[in-house]
């Protein structure tokens, strides 16, 4: 049987390790050449090239901070120079800090929206030549603080926010070119950044593990499994959304 993804090319931003690398895999496995992207961790990028290629897909690894316009269109001149075209873009790259109000600055206020919210546009805007005629499908990994009331989390949900609106926008103008546009807005998922946080061990993170329905919190590989839905086929008549994966919590 022929893979959901078969002679698709994706570009993951942010996929070095967590949710990224998971579905940097998980859309190799339906049949994607995938384009690992990191802006730091070289070795980690390397590392889930690796683990693709080892069981037969193809990938290549390519540096590239969201933050730095010309470094967004050298993560595409790349796709191009390797595999193409392009048909998927997965916008995972992201920052999350947490402050309360009386700590937030300028400092932090665009180190959130220079990532999450004009990088992910630039990286948009810049992949949008590489699509053919046949169009593609952007998924946006947002976040459930979008539409929660985190204490401490101010500029990251309204960055969050953001990009949600961006989903909406974007999938009404690029309708046309036969793009879709949806995102994802997961719920708390245990990932090597979630640890160093030591989020889990918190009297918040505590919380919010009781009050999710399915008694755990989310893990890189809840998350992949939508994002290949909704870059293929099966989602053809899908734009605009923005589907919540979060055990229940705030449901």
């Amino acid at each position: 049987m022929q893979k959901k993804l078969a002679g698709k090319v994706a570009v993951v931003t942010g996929s070095s390790k967590g949710i990224g690398a998971s579905i940097a895999a998980h859309l190799s496995a339906e049949g994607a050449s995938v384009v690992v992207n990191y802006a730091t961790s070289k070795e980690g990028a390397e590392r889930v090239v690796q683990s693709i290629t080892q069981q037969g897909g193809k990938a290549i690894a390519v540096h590239a901070s969201l933050a730095e316009p010309k470094d967004i269109e050298h993560l595409f001149s790349e796709t191009h120079k390797a595999f193409g075209h392009l048909d998927i873009l997965v916008n995972n790259a992201g920052v999350y800090e947490f402050a309360p109000l009386e700590h937030i600055t300028t400092e932090h206020f665009h180190k959130h929206f220079d990532v999450n919210v004009l990088g992910l546009l630039l990286a948009c805007k810049a992949a949008l030549p590489y699509f053919n005629t046949l169009g593609g499908s952007i998924i946006n990994i947002s976040s459930i603080a979008s539409i929660g009331h985190l204490p401490c989390s101010a500029v990251y949900s309204a960055s969050k926010g953001a990009v949600d609106a961006i989903t909406r926008v974007l999938a009404a103008e690029l309708g046309p070119r036969k793009i879709r546009v949806n995102s994802i807005n997961p719920g708390v998922v245990q990932t090597e950044g979630l640890k160093t946080l030591e989020f889990l061990e918190s009297d918040i993170g505590k919380e919010i593990l009781e009050m999710t329905p399915l008694g755990r919190l989310g893990l890189p590989q809840d998350i992949a499994p939508a994002v290949a839905f909704f870059a293929s086929d099966d989602a053809a008549w899908i734009t605009g959304e923005s589907l919540v994966i979060s055990g229940g919590f705030y449901r």
